[in-house]
């Protein structure tokens, strides 16, 4: 499990005239109802496996009505004076965002970046595997790691040696944003609020007792997607109200058609490039039900397919599609990745356990069509009233359905053109630099909002015994 958790430092909560939101929230474990002048609308909360999102609402509510209703009410939150001042972030991220290959680690690298740019300061403690020197400017500490119980190429670690509790202290930030179960060492020594989020369904199932705790003690937690705001609103461990939604984003100039390359394809396809290509891109483990394209692939004769990426799975993979035209590349980056995905034809997602599902947003940005399971993250990125236009979902584990439409788009080469250049479009709609934008001067800004009233609530009855034993006796007459 891990853990996006977020503490506000005093001296950076607005002055009293700083607005309580016009949103009234009710809660209740199911759903939330807000009652704005604007509208009235029933919001439920989903839950994301790999980071945190807030979501939609009571059955039929998707992502984008989530949005708009924030969009609604964020002006009341926000303190342009106070966004405008450069803040001390303190990240506490884990497994670390340089050696753990997966969207995880292009949200929190490109998180890093834009908060640079934005004219933070900015700390990051990780655990050490691969931690570079500099990266943008932000301050990186390595700390020791052991290997995820569960699994084994996930390390995690505790942060709570005496060198990165005084780094923290002597850095004095504003806010602590984190992703690691060890920021509880840091919380309790410095009485901070935490928002957190929980990453790895893998590592949160056998932490559940930390994960709760840690998302009571947080002020806010954000989620990726609507799938898994709905599962922490199931599990109870937060209350509806604060979970908020971190937006979805990818580089559209990184992952663009124009990578189309010959080469590429002739490597993919085992050098038969006039063949039907269907690419996978992602970590090769066995959660990811890559399984299912061996019955997939036995369908499809006159079809290739390539896998992009490495794991503990893919000794057993090769295996499987031995004898197959399967072609495993491992681990590309850079230039070779964004030609990867350029030179296929269609991209296949079977996992039914996706966060939110970044391969899927490459996938889309590089022009090629998207056939996925309808599950987890992934309904957020093609919508109901998207399916047919930007991609296409299936019934996780139906094969009927998937062949249903897979076979489309391998035999019609125009269909694919057509959904490939809408998915494109739709795809440069989300950019890294906004999504950052939104949670420093947003989703930060709700957060201290809940963390000055938490405050309140805890001074109020010290205040009410303080005047009732020193006020005068002429007051009390």
């Amino acid at each position: 499990m891990a853990i996006l958790s977020l503490s506000i430092n005093p001296a950076l909560s607005p002055s009293c005239s700083y607005k309580k939101p016009t949103c009234r929230i009710s809660m209740n474990t199911k759903s939330l109802q807000c009652n704005s002048s604007k509208s009235s609308k029933q919001l439920r909360i989903l839950k994301v496996g790999r980071s945190f999102v807030a979501a939609s609402s009571s059955s039929n509510v998707t992502i984008k009505e989530l949005r708009d209703e924030e969009e609604d009410n964020s002006s009341n939150l926000l303190d342009p004076e106070m966004n405008s001042r450069p803040r001390r972030i303190a990240l506490f991220v884990e497994p670390s965002p340089f050696a753990y290959v997966s969207g995880y680690k292009n949200r929190f690298q490109n998180f890093i970046k834009y908060l640079r740019e934005m004219g933070d300061e900015v700390m990051v403690v990780t655990t050490h595997e691969g931690v570079p020197e500099e990266f943008y400017g932000a301050k990186l500490i390595g700390s020791r790691s052991f290997p995820c119980p569960l699994y084994q190429k996930v390390p995690l670690s505790l942060a709570l040696s005496p060198r990165i509790i005084s780094a923290v202290a002597r850095f004095k930030p504003d806010i602590i944003h984190a992703s690691s179960p060890g920021i509880m060492g840091i919380w309790r020594t410095h009485h901070c609020e935490i928002i957190e989020c929980t990453y790895s369904d893998v590592v949160s199932h056998s932490c559940s007792s930390l994960a709760e705790f840690l998302h009571r003690a947080a002020d806010l937690t954000l989620v990726p997607s609507a799938a898994i705001a709905k599962e922490l609103e199931a599990a109870r461990v937060t209350t509806a109200n604060r979970i908020r939604l971190w937006n979805k984003g990818v580089d559209s100039d990184s992952f663009h058609p124009r990578f189309c390359s010959h080469e590429m394809r002739l490597r993919l396809s085992n050098e038969e490039p006039d063949k039907p290509l269907i690419v996978h891109v992602g970590r090769l483990g066995v959660e990811k039900s890559l399984d299912f394209l061996k019955r997939v692939m036995d369908k499809l004769p006159e079809a290739r397919i390539a896998f992009i990426g490495d794991g503990p799975y893919r000794g057993e993979l090769e295996h499987m599609f031995s004898g197959m035209p399967a072609v495993f590349t491992g681990t590309l980056q850079g230039d070779e990745l964004s030609q990867a995905y350029a030179s296929g034809d269609i991209f296949v997602m079977p996992s039914e356990s996706e966060t939110l599902g970044f391969v899927v947003l490459e996938a889309m940005s590089s022009g090629l069509p998207v056939v996925a399971a309808r599950a987890g993250g992934i309904p957020d990125i093609i919508p109901e009233d998207h399916e047919g236009k930007t991609g296409y979902l299936y019934n996780p584990g139906d094969l009927d359905d998937c062949l249903s439409k897979l076979k489309p788009l391998l035999h019609d080469r125009e269909l694919r053109e057509i959904i490939g250049k809408a998915a494109r479009v739709e795809m440069e709609k989300y950019d890294w630099r906004a999504a950052t934008r939104k949670v420093r001067n947003e989703q930060y800004n709700v957060a201290i909002w809940f963390w000055r009233k938490k405050r309140a609530q805890f001074l109020s009855p010290v205040q009410w015994l303080y005047r009732r034993v020193f006020r005068s006796p002429a007051a009390g007459m």
